[in-house]
């Protein structure tokens, strides 16, 4: 086993895809998803973070009555992408909960089974719409423990420090990032890297949504720097791979 562990970590390909959703069209958005993860598996990427909300858009008034259940439908074309291909999937949507729905992330696992995280810290003016998620939540792949966040999450270093008590390995983000906001976040993202000695990543939207205008570039951190990093407006897979001189980068059009 333990040797099995270590082959798979040495091949080892994280990604964060940078897309841009449609408003409220769930099947538009899961076909762009399907067409980034087909794209993720031919490179042999094993795991593939989107950015925030993206199979909905971040629509904060239209997503109360939007949001998914734990087994939703609509997300069975995922679902059987991961199995297929082998992959696993975190994709953004709204989860229902007991009063205002949670800002979530779907993470569909090759075996079939899907689990849920859901932000837990909330910009203030997500307060009115979104209720805030309580568990940190993880995957272990290949001898790495993959730690996700969203957003305002990585705005807080309690969030990423618990993560690394924890034994995290990977912090990896799905985020809406605007110009505005985009030099103090990345700065913070960059700065987890090197302190707790983390591969850090980010997947942003890269065309408007909810009324805002994401910055796009996507990116990899790791303890020495950034690793790659896509452009405004590319629909791409900012891809980090994992060999014995430890993480080196790359960018797949999508």
């Amino acid at each position: 086993m333990l040797y099995f562990e270590v082959t798979l970590k040495n091949n080892l390909k994280i990604s964060v895809a940078q897309i841009s959703s449609v408003k409220g069209d769930v099947s538009a958005n899961i076909r762009t998803h399907l067409n980034a993860v087909s794209k993720a598996a031919e490179h042999g990427i094993s795991y593939i973070v989107f950015p925030e909300l993206s199979l909905t858009g971040y629509e904060p008034q239209l997503l109360a009555q939007t949001a998914f259940s734990d087994n939703d439908p609509q997300l069975t074309p995922l679902k059987r992408a991961a199995v297929y291909h082998k992959i696993h999937i975190a994709a953004g949507a709204p989860l229902k909960s007991g009063s205002l729905p949670h800002i979530a992330e779907f993470i569909m696992m090759p075996d079939g089974y899907t689990e849920t995280y859901s932000k837990m810290n909330l910009h203030s003016g997500e307060k009115k719409y979104f209720s805030a998620g309580k568990k940190f939540h993880s995957v272990s792949l290949g001898g790495l423990n993959i730690f996700n966040a969203i957003c305002a999450d990585t705005n807080n270093p309690k969030h990423v420090e618990t993560c690394t008590d924890m034994d995290a390995s990977v912090y990896i983000a799905g985020v809406l990032i605007s110009d505005n906001g985009y030099e103090t976040d990345t700065r913070k993202l960059k700065s987890y890297a090197e302190k707790f000695g983390l591969l850090v990543g980010m997947a942003n939207h890269n065309r408007p949504t909810g009324g805002l205008t994401p910055a796009g570039k996507s990116a990899i951190w790791g303890p020495c720097g950034l690793i790659a990093a896509a452009d405004r407006t590319q629909n791409a897979l900012v891809v980090a791979q994992y060999s014995s001189s430890g993480w080196n980068g790359s960018i797949v059009e999508i």
